[in-house]
């Protein structure tokens, strides 16, 4: 376990995924495979923490083929999702966005409309205006069409391919909810006439009890027959490998959003007890074969030296109940972080953050700069010389710089930070970050072995420090808010609020303003 963050290691992963860019960009129109126009796969994994990683300092799971792609490119020790929650962090991924600018707090399910303005510029339409061929494969999570309750048995639109995607095949939603289908571009993979997938009743797949909401949608039989949770991620891993095969004559931007590893962990038959720390570990043990395919089909094909790869993950790790059996076996998804998904503390929203690209990147390099997934938009945009119009992805900032040269000066300034509590809404300037209530901002179960078990209770469990915090909660005299120093103290275990009143003031204020102006007081 690596004890201080600059050592820790975070990589990134090239994805080649195009977006149609509806406004404010334009592209250079050249449609040939040169050096500047890298291919662009970006891997966007669910809910792995900063710890999950051998490359970030875990010792009880193995991940070779990503500590590998990290020492062949750079690792970030102070990258962060712009939300600690998974749709939300999602939406600004793929925007430029922060999702506290449309009041965006929780993730969305199986009846959800789509989340995201289709005359919005997104990373799909930003690469597809450039002349690549984009795909979206995996977990979407931002939902489908345009009226609610969505209508399964009709064409799903708008949805990936509206916002720029040439091609979408992937899971609706999360995999521990309905409706456990395959969606490929409008259609559910299987879908029959006779038998449409409805709102109500059981549904067909049910392998794991730790799923939710399991009673409440039904039919589509052979489709649900088809989705098995136990072949999710090799299907994932397959039709990757099969679309960079058709598009590998071209420059093309891949956007694969595993399902890895958010609960349930269902790791195909092979990687079952493979990490000693239960179904979670094992879960991590596929996510890393799965990475190595997508790489192993890069050198295959040729394209790995004109390939950005950027792994990264939507949030930190979930202290769920598969997470506390691994916390129990010695693997602390977010290493020595304080806190876990949903929280506005570190480990809610620190990620993993990884990049490759030959001739562009030093290799076993790391960097510890300030940078944020919201800041993909802009990065790309710069990498294929598009001009963002003004209005458009307007919280991203391009951090190219700090993935490809050592700049003296930071990148980002500021950012701000959307736990699932909005009263939490967080600022992180300089080492300085300000976080405007007590406690976590997460999930606020209390016993363990709950699944919403989070915040100050899960100290019972992990045992980890912090001033405000005593036997599982928050101190009757604790500050009202939290003031921390990261540089002096990344694991958050002083609270200094009353000793820095300046401090305290200006990033409220700061803050204050960005609400009044959201209209999010």
């Amino acid at each position: 376990m690596i004890k201080s963050l600059p050592n820790l290691f975070i990589v990134i992963v090239g994805l080649s995924c195009t977006v149609y860019l509806a406004t404010g960009c334009k592209g250079k129109g050249d449609d040939s495979g040169t050096p500047d126009k890298p291919n662009i796969v970006l891997i966007n994994v669910d809910d792995l923490g900063y710890g999950d990683l051998g490359c970030y300092g875990a010792t009880k799971v193995k991940t070779p083929n990503i500590d590998k792609l990290a020492t062949e490119g750079r690792i970030f020790t102070d990258a962060h999702a712009a939300s600690a929650v998974c749709t939300p962090s999602r939406y600004s991924l793929l925007t430029g966005r922060y999702p506290s600018r449309e009041d965006l707090w929780k993730p969305i399910f199986r009846k959800d409309t789509l989340l995201i303005n289709t005359s919005w510029p997104t990373l799909g339409s930003l690469m597809k205006e450039a002349g690549y061929s984009t795909a979206c494969i995996g977990k979407w999570h931002l939902g489908f069409g345009k009226t609610y309750p969505v209508d399964w048995s009709k064409p799903l639109a708008p949805g990936p391919l509206e916002l720029g995607f040439d091609y979408f095949f992937g899971i609706p939603t999360v995999n521990s909810h309905p409706p456990f289908v395959y969606i490929e571009n409008h259609s559910i993979v299987g879908a029959e006439e006779d038998d449409p997938l409805v709102y109500g009743g059981i549904a067909q797949t049910m392998e794991y009890p730790e799923k939710f909401g399991v009673n409440q949608m039904s039919g589509a039989v052979k489709a649900h027959t088809i989705y098995r949770d136990y072949n999710v991620g090799t299907t994932l891993k397959e039709k990757t490998v099969e679309w960079i095969g058709e598009h590998k004559d071209s420059p093309f931007f891949l956007y694969l959003a595993t399902t890895n590893i958010h609960h349930p962990f269902t790791p195909a038959p092979q990687f079952v007890g493979s990490s000693g720390c239960g179904r979670y570990g094992d879960f991590i043990h596929e996510l890393d074969w799965i990475v190595g395919e997508v790489l192993s089909t890069l050198e295959k094909e040729g394209l790995a030296e004109n390939t950005l790869v950027i792994f990264t993950s939507d949030n930190g790790g979930m202290l769920n109940q598969g997470g506390q059996d691994a916390w129990r076996a010695g693997h602390y998804m977010n290493g020595d972080l304080f806190g876990f998904k949903f929280d506005a503390w570190e480990g809610g929203h620190r990620i993993p953050f990884i990049a490759k690209w030959p001739g562009k990147i030093d290799a076993s390099s790391k960097s510890n700069q300030l940078i944020s997934n919201v800041d993909m938009f802009a990065t790309f945009a710069a990498i294929t010389k598009q001009t963002v119009a003004e209005g458009e992805a307007p919280d991203s900032e391009n951090v190219l710089e700090a993935l490809t040269d050592n700049p003296k000066n930071p990148v980002r300034e500021q950012l701000i930070i959307s736990p699932f509590q909005k009263d939490h809404l967080t600022i992180r300037k300089g080492d300085w970050v300000y976080i405007p209530a007590q406690d976590g901002g997460g999930f606020s179960g209390k016993e363990i072995g709950e699944h919403t078990f989070g915040g100050a209770a899960t100290q019972l469990l992990t045992h980890r420090k912090n001033s405000d915090v005593e036997n599982g909660q928050v101190k009757a005299d604790a500050p009202p808010a939290q003031l921390y120093n990261l540089a002096d103290d990344p694991y958050q275990e002083q609270n200094i609020y009353n000793k820095n009143p300046e401090v305290v003031k200006e990033l409220e204020t700061i803050l204050n303003e960005y609400r009044e102006l959201h209209n999010l007081n």
